[in-house]
């Protein structure tokens, strides 16, 4: 069911997404990947709001349901909110070294994986 429950997430974070880029290449354009940014920040405040009343007690998710909504939807939608989210626990337990390792290897290994890979396929 847990396999499921990320399935069924991913599809609709997935269509979210493309209704957010069809709708911001309609309205902004295309010359600067404000799709891209739109989707990264908005699925990063709703992870945060969600990882915030979870924690608080203001809602309580069952484990299928965290997995549905965490890593199905806003995995769907964008895996950058994930990224954030690591980040930011890592912060908040202290561990700053770490977390800074985290954003320097993502990106800039991420970075670089998009380089190397075009140049494999060219």
């Amino acid at each position: 069911m847990v396999w499921f429950a990320v399935g069924i997430g991913g599809a609709l974070g997935s269509i979210a997404r493309h209704g957010m880029n069809v709708a911001t290449h309609r309205y902004l354009g295309d010359s600067v990947p404000y799709a891209t940014a739109i989707v990264n920040i908005t699925g990063c405040l709703a992870i945060g709001v969600l990882a915030g009343c979870v924690s608080a007690g203001t809602i309580r998710l069952s484990e299928m349901w965290r997995v549905f909504v965490f890593v199905g939807v806003l995995g769907g939608f964008t895996t950058f909110s994930s990224f954030g989210l690591d980040t930011f626990t890592l912060v908040r337990s202290g561990a700053m070294a770490t977390a800074a390792v985290n954003v320097v290897v993502q990106l800039g290994l991420g970075l670089a994986a998009v380089f190397v890979g075009y140049w494999i396929a060219k």
